[in-house]
């Protein structure tokens, strides 16, 4: 299930994402020179229908090739290119498929051969030494652009403040990307907007330029003042059995039409989320980082409405509803207490 390559397939850059299946046919690693080892790790495509990696790398490496006439990069690079069948659909995975940023090392879903493919490729990257790892996607929702990452300590918030002051730690769901190479490398995943976002296929592509010219990531104390660091404390999902919607002909949960307003900012209590059409219908399922049943914590039920029991900030809301089925609805998060470290080593 997959591919290694030491340069650029010929005609691979004149692949945008849905053409990428009949050009490399399956998962793909490529290893690029560069004037600094180790390699900077890219991994796009996670999701399918999520192109902002894959077309950042492409404008990052045709760029290099036009104006030098070859790559010439300041770091090595290891491109991973992940679910290209997805892609040539469209679609965040194909049915019968796992999520692939779900099936890393670390994974608590049931074994398949994807989690064998996650492993050999950080098996691979584990040998051949990593300076730092990054996780291109996109949001289905309206979002701020922002980076994730799942140890709080300087490299790691260094690393992320390339791209950013809005940052997200968390620990679950667990075999994502980044949690798999944070034992390896700092690590970070972004999310750069809606597809198609020229700013979100700019801002990753300057990322990933300004990740392949560092010299080092320093473990100099970050200042509180400089991020906005928050924390995913618990995962909103709609129960299998609950038909939802956003029209009421069809919903016995009617979700707000307008609830991506809500992404990043932080509610107060009593913010309505939804509608129960029949009171028999169990409202959200929400689970704690621990995979605990929270959602007595997080919402209640009043008036047939479903409101939040506590301000909190949402993320990743989206009225994408095969995204929700196959994801979740939302995060919920709170600004981080932990308080940041002196010095991480």
């Amino acid at each position: 299930m997959l591919q290694e390559f030491d340069r650029l397939p010929e005609g691979l850059l004149d692949c945008d994402s849905r053409r990428l299946a009949e050009q490399l046919g399956m998962p793909t690693l490529i290893h690029l020179s560069g004037a600094r080892e180790p390699a900077l790790f890219v991994s796009v495509l996670m999701h399918g229908n999520e192109t902002v990696g894959w077309d950042a790398m492409r404008e990052l490496l045709r760029d290099r090739l036009t104006r030098f006439g070859e790559l010439r990069l300041p770091r090595s690079l290891s491109l991973f290119i992940g679910n290209v069948t997805a892609a040539a659909c469209g679609v965040r995975h194909l049915p019968g498929q796992p999520d692939y940023n779900r099936v890393w090392p670390g994974s608590d879903l049931e074994p398949c051969i994807e989690q064998e493919l996650m492993a050999r490729v950080t098996e691979i990257m584990r040998q051949r030494g990593i300076f730092a790892s990054l996780d291109l996607h996109n949001n289905t929702g309206i979002n701020p652009h922002y980076a994730c990452v799942n140890r709080v300590e300087n490299p790691f918030l260094r690393l992320a403040m390339l791209f950013g002051r809005t940052l997200v730690y968390f620990t679950h769901p667990t075999g994502v990307q980044s949690m798999a190479m944070a034992a390896l490398c700092p690590a970070v995943t972004v999310e750069c907007g809606k597809v198609g976002d020229r700013r979100g296929i700019e801002h990753a592509r300057r990322f990933v330029d300004a990740a392949l010219h560092l010299t080092e990531l320093p473990d100099h104390p970050v200042k509180p003042q400089d991020i906005d660091l928050f924390h995913t404390v618990a995962r909103v999902k709609v129960p299998e059995t609950v038909r939802f919607g956003f029209a009421p002909a069809d919903a016995d949960l009617l979700l707000d039409p307008e609830l991506e307003r809500f992404n990043f900012r932080e509610l107060p209590c009593g913010t309505p989320f939804a509608r129960l059409r029949n009171g028999e219908v169990r409202g959200f399922e929400v689970r704690d980082t621990e995979g605990a049943d929270v959602g007595e914590r997080y919402f209640r039920i009043e008036d047939g409405e479903i409101r939040l029991r506590r301000p909190m900030m949402p993320s990743m809301l989206t009225l994408d509803e095969t995204v929700i089925r196959q994801d979740c609805l939302c995060y919920l998060m709170e600004r981080y207490a932990g308080g940041l470290p002196e010095l991480s080593r």
